[in-house]
């Protein structure tokens, strides 16, 4: 398993708009091959920072399959508007056993 995080910083006073854009592009992610989960996380002490973390069975599940989808396509339509600057992103795997 693969966890995406990817650093998401949001024009000022988007905040609402991108977070009704990322629930409104879920079942985008659920839907796609090999995703088993996404979730989004807000920055307290940077309110306009977010990450989003989406769990995929393998890095080729994300960096070709979803990339190279139209629901990647809708993905950026809905949200992009309200990026600030490209979101940093990053792939890890656990080291730990559950």
């Amino acid at each position: 398993m693969i966890t995406e995080i990817a650093q998401i910083e949001i024009l000022p006073g988007q905040e609402e708009d991108f977070e009704q854009a990322v629930a409104e592009a879920r079942p985008l992610f659920l839907a796609a091959e090999g995703c088993h989960g996404i979730d989004l996380h807000r920055s307290v002490e940077h309110p306009t920072r977010y990450r989003l973390i989406v769990q995929w069975e393998t890095l080729e599940h994300h960096t070709v399959t979803f990339r190279g989808s139209e629901d990647f396509t809708r993905w950026r339509a809905l949200a992009g508007p309200h990026f600030a600057a490209p979101p940093q992103v990053e792939h890890v795997y656990s080291v730990l056993a559950p």
